[in-house]
């Protein structure tokens, strides 16, 4: 780290954005554009003509967009921003490396501007980052506290004319809240002031790397705030120079819930939150259902706790939350009764909170997933098809296509026709077809009033479009 320029430095250099659509790059883009820097990119997507509207969105802001064809890369000054995942084939990366351009990922740079604010928030964890990101940047905003927010998805409270792809808030420079990514291991690169701790459990890493990972930023956190009721996140308590405890179920959790007073909907949430510090207890309101989420909004009550907010402000604030674009997101219900949902579900936690929070009420669930690539079906393909096969009824139907692929060079030998043959050994009721226009010919075909249909998977902003779809085809 110590080879990159500071902070002043960087801000006085223009930088080009491998990917700058993408769910990282995007609103860290975004920061830099509204802290003065110039700032342009490229990306496959919109070569292909996928998402136009975000793109345009980006020109009218002012950024520079180019082909990946390299041509957008023309000063040995130009930072290049691009995921250590990106190839050094890449256009952009062969005609950066023949300038001498620098290159830094995007962990690299947003640590950077992390670490050098006055006092950064971290969230990390296995799921929930974005959701709890987004609740504790609120929080923080209606606290008064001028906080900078990124996060990988849109936080529709921040959306406005002028930011229709809000996954950014630019703010001042005391307060930096930013969900912390441990698939690439890069979690390692940041000294919170505040380290949120959600949950420990299988996506990209093995157990025993995880644990490491989570239990040395916890120790790098000034003070954490970590999920008594995860029992893997329980047994980093240790590592913790000072925290508080959030949970549901724990009853030693310094920020917990009363007994007995959670009420759900299939839309909305209440519950009466304890701040066992002082036993003052506050009615909380949430505008979005299932007790993941209840959770969440605990985790961004301890959170900002932990950086100097009452508790009686934040849950204040989260009733006029408003959620994540893609985080149960329901997109709406057709005359005859059947409701449309988009969801980021794509590891075996995160699919089971939603499926969870659909089969906790009456209906058929039609449970439409696109793998978000070949490498993570490989790597937890048997706890999806578990998952799938635990959470729905006999009634329900899992419907796959092939995992999302923009090229390269990664095995695609494995993919869904497996992960259905699993659910179906499990007892569960599945179908693969490979091609998702066809998948979205057969929801239409076999979907009845009171269905819910709920379109699942990452890396692949075209999955909102295809939500839509299903939902004008049934109206």
């Amino acid at each position: 780290m110590s080879d990159f320029p500071t902070p002043d430095e960087l801000f006085a250099r223009p930088f080009f954005f491998c990917g700058i659509g993408g769910s990282g790059m995007l609103p860290l883009a975004q920061i830099l554009h509204g802290r003065g820097a110039r700032v342009e990119g490229s990306d496959r997507s919109r070569d292909q003509g996928r998402t136009p509207e975000k793109f345009a969105a980006l020109e009218a802001a002012g950024m520079g967009l180019h082909p990946q064809d390299g041509s957008g890369i023309v000063s040995p000054e130009q930072i290049l921003v691009a995921s250590a995942a990106v190839e050094d084939t890449v256009p952009e990366v062969v005609r950066a490396t023949e300038l001498g351009c620098l290159r830094m990922t995007r962990a690299e740079l947003l640590s950077i501007l992390f670490n050098t604010s006055g006092a950064g928030i971290a969230v990390a964890g296995t799921s929930g980052k974005s959701t709890v990101t987004g609740m504790l940047g609120w929080i923080m905003h209606a606290a008064g506290r001028d906080p900078t927010v990124m996060n990988g998805a849109v936080m529709k409270n921040f959306v406005g004319p002028a930011r229709p792809f809000a996954s950014a808030l630019v703010g001042g420079q005391s307060i930096f809240v930013s969900e912390v990514d441990e698939s690439d291991g890069s979690i390692a690169l940041y000294r919170p002031a505040v380290g949120v701790l959600l949950n420990v459990s299988l996506d990209h890493k093995s157990m025993e790397e995880l644990r490491q990972l989570f239990g040395d930023y916890i120790g790098r956190s000034r003070i954490a705030a970590i999920n008594a009721d995860d029992p893997e996140a329980l047994q980093l308590l240790p590592c913790a120079n000072e925290v508080i405890t959030f949970g549901i179920a724990q009853e030693k959790a310094q920020i917990g819930v009363v007994p007995g007073s959670i009420a759900e909907s299939p839309t909305r949430l209440a519950a009466l939150v304890v701040d066992r510090h002082d036993g003052s207890e506050h009615p909380l309101r949430l505008a979005m259902p299932g007790q993941h989420n209840l959770a969440n909004a605990l985790a961004a009550i301890a959170g900002a706790a932990a950086a100097g907010v009452p508790v009686a402000v934040a849950v204040k604030a989260l009733a006029g939350f408003r959620g994540l674009a893609r985080r149960f997101d329901i997109v709406g219900t057709s005359p005859s009764g059947i409701t449309v949902i988009d969801d980021f579900g794509h590891n075996p936690e995160k699919c089971a909170a939603t499926l969870r929070t659909l089969k906790a009420h009456p209906g058929r669930v039609i449970a439409f997933f696109q793998p978000h690539g070949y490498g993570p079906l490989r790597q937890m393909g048997h706890e999806l098809a578990e998952t799938f096969a635990r959470e729905l009824g006999p009634d329900d139907i899992t419907i796959l296509c092939d995992p999302v692929y923009y090229g390269g060079t990664v095995d695609r030998s494995e993919g869904s026709e497996r992960i259905v043959r699993m659910i179906e050994d499990a007892g569960g009721l599945a179908d693969y077809v490979a091609d998702r226009s066809d998948c979205g010919d057969l929801i239409v075909s076999i979907a009845r009033p009171g269905d819910r249909i709920v379109v699942m998977g990452a890396r692949d902003d075209t999955l909102s479009e295809f939500a839509a779809s299903i939902l004008v085809r049934l109206s």
